[in-house]
């Protein structure tokens, strides 16, 4: 078989797996908003850093309002994760502290939340030794994501870096969430959990299965451009903090590229640079991007630029604020992490006994 036919045949292949698992999402979504209370949902962020805009519309907003429906809702972050492809945890503590006041920030309650370390819950990494037998090397090379993080970090692959989709069904399983909201780049990560899950129900559970198998909800959000056209990220500095101060965003906004037509429109393709800060404002706004164009019309990207920071200021103020708030009782926050990882761990030891009980591995 040569490589063309190969990479035709892993296109299909992954394209069938993406409709099916759009199809499971679309059916899953229907069930949970019926009745969510039957339903887990985990999901998480690294902590390398501040969380921007693009991760409050990607990810926090739609998990605020699965806590709010009723979800039974599990934040991790992942901080053994940085080190998949850095060298350094020089500002992880920092870094968790500040996830832990964006969250609260944006509405998650930790009274509805749980929101945990992935370093604290020693019985949920445990997991991870039976996972790995159940997955083969090649199937961990195949990983889109894996080689994708492989090229992109310029680092050697290192043993971490490869299992790091099994540390994602560690995450997921440990609390037998059934649900993971993620965007259709992520779904190799689910798939391998869902393996994950069947081959260890299927080796030591048949009669009594311990995992289930978890269904992704897709992102229906597009990717959110960055200032500069390109995609939102920390590492091109493109990105609006959520918990930058009002001085600081208007500075990012005011020294974004454009181009030299004055008349503004919406053009993705062809303007993406203009194109991403009406994207910006239509975010924070509501409003279609088309109509935010036709407004500015022949102003020009000055005008622009003005509207997008009275917007975006406007729609992060009530976040600042509260923030702020929660910034003055750090002991709090710490009080809330620390909570959280009590309760994990208690979930994980629990899940843990069951798979060495399954296992015939308790004596």
């Amino acid at each position: 078989m040569t490589s063309d036919t190969h990479v035709t045949a892993s296109g299909n292949e992954m394209s069938a797996s993406f409709l099916a698992a759009q199809e499971r999402s679309e059916k899953t979504m229907a069930k949970l908003v019926e009745n969510p209370s039957k339903f887990t949902m985990l999901t998480g962020d690294r902590p390398t850093g501040r969380l921007h805009l693009g991760h409050y519309f990607g990810s926090i907003k739609e998990r605020v309002a699965m806590q709010n429906r009723g979800v039974n809702t599990n934040i991790i972050i992942a901080d053994y994760q940085v080190i998949t492809d850095r060298d350094t945890t020089e500002h992880i503590a920092d870094n968790v502290l500040n996830l832990v006041l964006d969250y609260l920030a944006a509405g998650i309650d930790p009274e509805k939340t749980m929101i945990f370390t992935h370093s604290a819950i020693a019985a949920e990494n445990q997991l991870m030794l039976p996972f790995l037998s159940l997955v083969t090397e090649a199937e961990l090379h195949r990983n889109p994501t894996v080689k994708a993080e492989m090229e992109a970090s310029g680092h050697t692959l290192t043993g971490l870096l490869l299992t790091y989709p099994v540390h994602q069904a560690c995450d997921i399983l440990f609390c037998k969430a059934n649900v993971v909201p993620i965007g259709k780049d992520n779904l190799p990560h689910i798939e391998i959990t869902r393996t994950i899950a069947r081959r260890f129900n299927e080796r030591y559970a048949k009669k009594n299965p311990v995992f289930p198998e978890p269904a992704a909800i897709l992102s229906d959000t597009p990717e959110i451009p960055g200032l500069d056209g390109r995609k939102m990220s920390k590492s091109y500095g493109n990105s609006i903090m959520l918990g930058a101060t009002a001085e600081e965003t208007t500075k990012l906004i005011k020294k974004s590229p454009t181009d030299s037509e004055r008349r503004i429109t919406f053009d993705p393709v062809n303007r993406p640079q203009v194109s991403a800060l009406i994207t910006t404002a239509s975010l924070v706004t509501g409003r279609k991007p088309e109509d935010i164009a036709t407004e500015i019309g022949d102003s020009g990207a000055g005008a622009l630029k003005a509207y997008v920071i009275e917007s975006v200021n406007t729609f992060l103020a009530p976040h600042r604020e509260r923030r702020a708030e929660l910034a003055k009782d750090m002991d709090s926050i710490r009080d809330i992490l620390r909570d959280g990882n009590k309760r994990a761990t208690a979930i994980a030891e629990e899940t843990l006994n069951q798979v060495r009980e399954a296992m015939g591995m308790m004596y």
